[in-house]
């Protein structure tokens, strides 16, 4: 389990810091545009675009830390009435559903990526598929995430 568990500890650190200074960026840019808009009727127009970018990064790093700590959206009073075997079986379920969407999540922002690297986006003049690449990421760290808890699930307990 320590070959799975030590890197995504370090990928879980990594994506919280990334993620909150995303959040701490994010909420800087916002405060900076509305002072510059209403204060001195000159708003930024570069706000906008990198806001864009700081939300895709909250949002798909977010969503993996919560498939790490278990803390995704769950029907708990179903799978607590179930007996032990039983929630081991959904519990797996519920990962491999995981791992399959973030396989089809994958595909498709590799498939965007691709198809729009040739695209800049307006006024910053990045690659469009800076979008689809930070899903790639967290798509990425999803699998990974799930097969930890895939593997813990069917480790043997020690007593």
């Amino acid at each position: 389990m320590r070959f799975i568990k030590r890197p995504n500890d370090f990928l879980f650190r990594l994506l919280m810091i990334v993620a909150s200074l995303s959040l701490a960026g994010l909420s800087l840019m916002v405060f900076y545009s509305v002072v510059m808009r209403y204060v001195f009727s000159d708003a930024p127009d570069y706000v906008e675009p990198i806001a864009l970018l700081l939300v895709i990064v909250i949002a798909m790093f977010g969503a993996a830390l919560k498939v790490r700590e278990s803390g995704h959206i769950g029907l708990d009073s179903l799978v607590k009435s179930l007996p032990p075997k039983g929630r081991v079986v959904v519990e797996a379920f519920q990962h491999l559903c995981l791992i399959a969407f973030a396989v089809a999540m994958l595909f498709g922002c590799l498939q965007m990526a691709e198809t729009t690297m040739e695209d800049k986006i307006p006024i910053l003049g990045l690659p469009e598929a800076l979008r689809y690449c930070i899903p790639l990421i967290a798509g990425v760290c999803i699998i990974l995430f799930s097969l930890e808890h895939l593997l813990n699930l069917f480790a043997p307990k020690h007593k």
